[in-house]
């Protein structure tokens, strides 16, 4: 729907070994009008565990303010970070409590888990899991990034060339969606 193309966007994370990557595009647009071109999309929630939230921008920030409380409130009650599983599961219950009137984002979800097995997920605004093992996409840009993702990925990357494979991928998907782009961040944990 028009909604989720109204700021425009392209997320994507990548799995690695024993490591993975999340990248974002830096625009931010109404409609066809560029307004910022360092707008963030991937937020940090502990030192092993990232969101990015593709869509309505406005949502995605709203929805980064509300998770980050709901992750700190957890390390105060459990003295310890939250599993990337856990989290996902969070974020889920988070959006399908608002099924009716929804938060028009899509999150991808990337972490390492136990002895560094990397995560990665993605779910739609009302919260249904999509797991993968080597990609997840979203935003504006997904259908070219997952043409992208399938041509570049293979398993069991070493960070260096995990880097310089979602770079590329994300930057030539970019180029064929007018609604994202203007530069990238990637972060390869």
């Amino acid at each position: 729907p028009q909604i989720f193309e109204y700021n425009g966007s392209a997320v994507v994370a990548m799995v690695g070994k024993n490591c993975f990557a999340i990248a974002s595009d830096r625009r931010l647009g109404v409609q066809l009008q560029t307004v910022a071109t360092d707008f963030q999309r991937v937020f940090k929630i502990h030192g092993k565990l990232y969101i990015g939230l593709s869509g309505l921008a406005t949502d995605a920030q709203t929805l980064y303010q509300r998770l980050a409380f709901k992750h700190k409130l957890y390390q105060l009650r459990e003295e310890r970070d939250m599993k990337p599983e856990t989290f996902a599961s969070l974020v889920s219950a988070l959006l399908y409590e608002k099924r009716f009137g929804p938060y028009f984002c899509q999150p991808i979800i990337a972490g390492l888990g136990e002895k560094d097995q990397p995560f990665i997920c993605t779910m739609d605004c009302i919260g249904a899991k999509e797991l993968a093992k080597d990609f997840v996409v979203s935003g504006t840009a997904s259908e070219s990034l997952y043409g992208a993702c399938e041509s570049m990925y293979k398993p069991d990357m070493e960070p260096e060339e995990l880097f310089e494979t979602i770079s590329q991928a994300l930057l030539s998907s970019v180029d064929r969606d007018c609604l994202s782009g203007w530069g990238g961040y990637v972060l390869i944990v």
